[in-house]
């Protein structure tokens, strides 16, 4: 049962986007299609689950024992970084057509706030496990999915609508985005 309400609150209630504003600019600038926020979810999906069983690990059995954990923030910064590295050569060596698919997604990750921050939440939760922040970081990673894609889907369908010139682009973006927000505020009570 406790996993189930990580994962609803991770999706739903404390989403990573809409409500701690964690990833907000991949948000912003990758959602302009549905196709790309989906390659963007994936490369996510993928790189916050990684980054975050690299950052549990380095957290418990290196930086707790040498009495380092005050150095947790740049440390989670620089493993993200040189995984997205690894990622980005290996997919290129062992399967060309997903790393050309992926294509820009992989570097956007390594500035996404929302992966250091699912990282750092993940080893704050209470009797915190590797179990734990693994199904926390692919929760949090369903949410992003789950936010930008409405997003996008919504975006594509207000290029078909009439807008008043003075709202259209990046205000009629933010409204809707506010919105978004507003929405999923109404699963506050759910856990």
């Amino acid at each position: 049962m406790e996993y189930i309400i990580i994962i609803i609150a991770a999706i739903f209630v404390n989403n990573i986007v809409l409500a701690q504003f964690l990833g907000i600019c991949p948000f912003l600038g990758v959602s302009s299609k549905v196709s790309t926020s989906v390659g963007m979810s994936g490369a996510v999906l993928f790189v916050m689950t990684i980054a975050t069983i690299a950052s549990y690990l380095l957290h418990q059995y290196i930086l707790i024992p040498l009495g380092l954990d005050y150095l947790r923030t740049i440390t989670f910064i620089l493993v993200i970084a040189a995984l997205v590295q690894m990622v980005e050569i290996i997919l290129k060596k062992v399967s060309p057509p997903l790393y050309k698919a992926l294509g820009v997604f992989l570097p956007l990750i390594t500035t996404n706030c929302a992966v250091l921050g699912v990282a750092i939440l993940a080893i704050g939760l209470e009797d915190a496990s590797l179990l734990k922040a693994v199904i926390f970081a692919i929760a949090n990673s369903i949410g992003f999915a789950l936010a930008i894609i409405v997003f996008a889907s919504i975006r594509e369908q207000l290029e078909l609508a009439n807008i008043p010139e003075g709202m259209k682009g990046v205000p009629i973006n933010l409204l809707v985005a506010g919105l978004l927000s507003l929405a999923f505020l109404g699963f506050t009570g759910l856990v």
